[in-house]
């Protein structure tokens, strides 16, 4: 056995054994444990948490999740002919650890892979165009960009490799009261500095050409978060150039299986109500003391209602023209809405022939298989133009070429008209169209990312979309928020915002 496997061996044991100790020593104090959670949220953020909040306060306590619509939130599929497609989160990181562990424990599959080539256009043209050789991509690059593609995935490389300092920290139960310290944890200070600038001054820094960055780098950033290179460079190098990478997965039947899944096994209660208000209520005790409560007000098929919780976790976005619940009675007061906005994604899935002359293509139609186009600005009206699969891969199945009907999605930042669609396609027999405010628009910067904790035991999970956007950071934190509410439950906040996990471990080994 090599040094770095038995290293890890010792780690992994060393984990389970300090999570063995940490329930066998939080068991005297059931009875000590809140009565009553409510999740605000129903999307793979608030079921993680809910899931995560199970395990942290035990089966005594009842876990209500509010969600309004269907379970899954951004995570969602629609209906075209005989088959269901991702409309919302579509594809997931081959080192999104959670999400992993989350299809292992609740026996869902990923998706059958489909291969899959890929183009940048112009707004006349297509300027790359990816070959089913890879050598033949290689010195393609190689030959317009020099090194630069691969200096890229060692940056994006190096940024990971700190990101995943996170999963260690949380199979240890460590947790973070703010954004910024669990940035810290992962990445030191380089990390917190990433947010305050934007990836074009980080990798024009790097040494890293102006036309790269055009070229190359913004039809990824529009892809992945509709914005150009100009925003903040942690989202960029940890989640949407990561995105660019080979391997990524997504969940046979659809996304939000996971978040059914994780709503199920959390033994939660599923409330289809809409929360109106959050408010801070007192009342006297019998040992003559006062207790505070959360009464959570709603709106669901029978009409208003309120309930009373012990804690709150909102996993939903509380910014303009994403929330309107109100927030009343707390010292200081907690704001409805945080500074900034979530910027709008038009997602159209078109069953259609694409038009490939639109591309500037001379390919006929016939022998055309690229699947997805990424596009530069300023002349493109879409961000990308992607041939979608089926959420369930049936035995068999090859996507169709450009000659044949498929199921297209544009993602743009407007609804598309009707000449843009006769534009882009040649025909077609059915569109559908989903407006997603569907992560932070990340041009405004020196922002500290939104609190984790608003009150004393109310918390604030999408705080981490400040940072980056994605499926697995929502997961991060509700493995963080989770901790973070048991902890300040039983008045031990001396166990948040510690760092000292490899000096720890290093003893013990």
């Amino acid at each position: 056995m090599d040094r770095a496997v038995a290293e890890n061996a010792a780690f992994l044991f060393l984990g389970l054994w300090h999570t063995a100790r940490r329930g066998l020593a939080s068991a005297p104090e059931l009875q000590n444990q809140p009565k009553k959670i409510a999740v605000v949220g129903g999307g793979i953020g608030g079921t993680a948490a809910a899931f995560y909040l199970r395990q942290e306060f035990g089966a005594g306590v009842s876990i209500d999740v509010f969600e309004p619509g269907a379970v899954g939130g951004r995570l969602a599929t629609v209906k075209i002919g005989r088959h269901e497609y991702e409309t919302g989160g579509s594809v997931i990181h081959p080192l999104n650890l959670h999400m992993k562990h989350f299809i292992e424990k609740l026996g869902i599959a990923q998706r059958k892979d489909v291969p899959s080539k890929m183009a940048i256009f112009d707004g006349k043209e297509l300027t790359f165009e990816q070959s089913d050789w890879f050598i033949i991509n290689f010195f393609r690059m190689l030959w317009r960009y020099g090194l630069s593609f691969l200096r890229m995935q060692m940056w994006v490389e190096s940024v990971l490799d700190k990101f995943m300092r996170i999963y260690q920290y949380q199979q240890y139960g460590y947790s973070f009261s703010t954004v910024e310290r669990l940035l810290h944890a992962m990445g030191g200070d380089e990390f917190p500095d990433l947010m305050n600038r934007t990836l074009e001054e980080t990798m024009l820094a790097e040494g890293f050409s102006q036309t790269f960055l055009n070229d190359m780098v913004a039809p990824i950033t529009r892809v992945n978060y509709g914005q150009s290179v100009r925003i903040n460079a942690f989202v960029v190098g940890a989640v949407s150039l990561a995105g660019a990478d080979p391997g990524l997965w997504a969940v046979d039947g659809g996304n939000k299986r996971v978040c059914s899944g994780l709503l199920y096994h959390s033994k939660s209660d599923l409330v289809s109500a809409r929360v109106t208000s959050v408010s801070l209520k007192l009342r006297p005790s019998k040992s003559g003391t006062t207790t505070s409560f959360y009464e959570v007000s709603y709106v669901g098929e029978s009409g208003p209602a309120h309930a009373l919780y012990d804690v709150v976790v909102i996993a939903a976005p509380l910014h303009q023209g994403t929330s309107d619940i109100a927030f009343s009675g707390f010292t200081p007061p907690v704001p409805s809405h945080f500074p900034g906005r979530y910027h709008q994604t038009v997602a159209t899935l078109v069953h259609g022939r694409v038009n490939v002359s639109y591309l500037g293509s001379t390919e006929p139609p016939s022998e055309f298989t690229v699947s997805d186009i990424l596009t530069t600005e300023p002349r493109c009206a879409i961000n990308s133009l992607s041939s979608l699969d089926p959420v369930h891969v049936p035995q068999g199945y090859k996507r169709p070429p450009a000659s044949e009907a498929n199921v297209w999605k544009v993602f743009s930042q407007q609804p598309l008209s009707q000449e843009q669609l006769r534009d882009i396609f040649v025909s077609w027999d059915s569109v559908s169209e989903t407006r997603w405010l569907a992560y932070p628009s990340y041009r405004s910067l020196h922002r500290r990312a939104p609190p984790f904790i608003l009150h004393d035991r109310m918390y604030y999970l999408n705080a981490v979309e400040w940072a980056a956007s994605a499926m697995e950071m929502s997961a991060i934190a509700a493995r963080n928020v989770a901790p973070v509410a048991h902890h300040r439950w039983h008045r031990e906040v001396g166990k948040i915002d510690q760092e000292d996990l490899h000096t720890r471990l290093r003893g013990e080994l």
